[in-house]
């Protein structure tokens, strides 16, 4: 890579960047982080600049062995350039967004060529998750940009000439899985491992290396995903490093916080919100027109991956939507692959393929559009519903100012629909381009529109209060539920008192400054109970605001 090829491409490289920054950085600060992951991350990164500890990852001050620290670096740079807020939060991810759609373009070009590459970019673009993702606080976009880098670098193996090459390969890919290992764990090597099997195992174990190879994979990989593992070992965290690994392989075998779910949940969750591209992915599994060998390796690696992901995650019992995510890369390929292989040519699939996506969008726009008068009528509801969870019931009765004209974001979907079933008939490939794009608008103003609203409904009366106290010099706990939201949005510093994180000290013994505790309706009894010291200071939304008095504050 060198100049000329940054001059022959700066055209496409400059459109890139201006579509990602128009449609990802735009109104990422409006709404508060979303409980736990986007917290949860976040108040890592505000961590490491309240400490100036960037080795050890911590959470409430204590190290936080789920996550390694990759993406919460990031975050702590992004916060370092635009202060402790949403928006620094989030911005590593519409980064993010430029670099993936970077990627499938200029991949989607090697393989093809710049038309398949401008459809694979559309197709993501103009898919409703990918497009949310790149627009939220959560780890996973990095994550599988990483994973897919390299399993695509160590899927060219196959087709790339001269030993040198190949090398570089291999490099690529270990250096890309290393840094996913990085940014999450060790779920990333064993997607690639899975996946180079069963794609070994379909061609009769045929391997395009040499044990010099295999050797220079591991090495680089080690040097580079053990790096920071090492170092916490010899800085004396054993146990966090130990702890790690367990919590890694219990995601297999339990679920974590009660996300369970059916067998099924991500082939569901990828279908309905990888809308409309889930569905065309479809088409794509079948050899529409006949391929180069490089095509029809590189499409076999997608479908191995696909399937993989979706399998793995079907078995582990923790479910997640974010945890199939990676499958965004699979989908949005072979929906561009079925794109430009039929073009316009009469297909007897093209009839279900396009009522199934004016069926799926049509009962999107319903659902959307149905939120401001569900409000409206919220009231009738709760007295002909009964609604037994005490903590949903008063979510809903939350006051939300909805102006009624909200169920306009959902004509624009509409209109798509209308034009697509229209232009489709005769041009599919514009058809396509119409329904893409419409859903990418439709997505857009629904994230910006309809999730402030929505977020009130839950935990915004919560992240209120933790703002009022955030200038306090004062202990805050929840109880009977996990939260991070607490530590974030009340701005905790550094604890000076030994005794900070016992429960028992704070409601029972000598503090030596206000404690505040916050739980949820449905477990006010039992707490206030078991906890007669606790006053409450008010009630909103289902959560209940507690107060263990300070002797100055009387």
């Amino acid at each position: 890579m060198n100049m000329n090829w940054f001059k022959k491409n700066t055209i496409p490289i400059f459109i890139l960047l201006l579509v990602s920054t128009f449609l990802y950085v735009p109104f990422i600060g409006i709404v508060h982080l979303f409980d736990w992951d986007e917290i949860n991350f976040a108040e890592c990164a505000r961590e490491m600049l309240v400490t100036n500890d960037y080795l050890t990852v911590k959470i409430n001050y204590l190290p936080f062995w789920e996550k390694p620290p990759l993406f919460i670096w990031m975050q702590a740079i992004s916060m370092k350039l635009f202060g402790v807020n949403e928006f620094a939060a989030r911005f590593p991810n519409a980064v993010c967004g430029f670099f993936t759609l970077l990627t499938l373009y200029f991949l989607g070009k090697r393989l093809y060529d710049k038309k398949f590459a401008f459809i694979w970019v559309l197709s993501y673009v103009g898919s409703i998750l990918p497009f949310v993702y790149f627009k939220s606080g959560i780890i996973d976009p990095w994550f599988n940009l990483l994973i897919f880098a390299g399993v695509y670098n160590f899927s060219f193996i196959y087709f790339t000439e001269g030993s040198v090459n190949k090398n570089i390969r291999i490099i690529f890919a270990a250096l890309f899985i290393a840094l996913a290992v990085m940014t999450k764990g060790p779920v990333a090597l064993l997607i690639l491992g899975l996946t180079a099997f069963i794609f070994f195992v379909l061609n009769k174990f045929r391997l395009p290396v040499n044990i010099f190879q295999i050797v220079l994979f591991l090495v680089v990989f080690v040097l580079v995903g053990g790096f920071w593992f090492l170092l916490q070992i010899l800085n004396g965290n054993y146990e966090t490093v130990k702890d790690f690994i367990v919590y890694q392989a219990g995601l297999f075998s339990s679920q974590v916080a009660g996300h369970g779910g059916f067998f099924g949940y991500h082939f569901v969750v990828v279908l309905f919100g990888v809308f409309p591209t889930s569905i065309y992915a479809i088409r794509g599994f079948a050899n529409i027109q006949q391929n180069t060998v490089n095509q029809q390796i590189f499409k076999q690696w997608m479908l191995i991956l696909l399937l993989t992901v979706l399998i793995l995650f079907s078995i582990v019992k923790t479910k997640i939507v974010h945890y199939s995510s990676l499958t965004y890369f699979p989908v949005t390929y072979l929906a561009a692959y079925a794109v430009y292989k039929t073009g316009n040519i009469k297909s007897r699939y093209k009839n279900w393929i396009t009522w199934l996506v004016a069926i799926f969008g049509i009962l999107l726009t319903i659902i959307v559009a149905s939120l401001p008068f569900i409000d409206q009528y919220k009231e009738l509801i709760i007295e002909n519903i009964q609604i037994k969870d005490a903590f949903a019931l008063e979510n809903f009765k939350a006051q939300v100012d909805w102006s009624g004209n909200e169920w306009l974001v959902s004509l624009v979907l509409l209109l798509g629909i209308i034009v697509y079933l229209v232009i489709t008939r005769w041009r599919f490939k514009i058809a396509y381009y119409i329904i893409t794009i419409t859903t990418a608008v439709f997505t857009f103003l629904t994230v910006v529109i309809m999730t402030p609203k929505i977020e009130k409904y839950s935990q915004n009366a919560a992240i209120e209060f933790y703002d009022s106290i955030s200038n306090q010099d004062c202990y805050v706990k929840t109880l009977g539920y996990k939260s991070y939201a607490h530590l974030f949005y009340s701005k905790m510093n550094p604890p000076t008192n030994k005794n900070w994180n016992d429960l028992e000290w704070l409601i029972y013994g000598e503090i030596d400054k206000p404690v505040y505790f916050v739980t949820k309706i449905n477990k006010k009894e039992s707490i206030l109970g078991k906890y007669p010291t606790l006053d409450i200071m008010y009630e909103k939304n289902g959560f209940v605001f507690l107060k263990r008095y300070y002797r100055e504050d009387n």
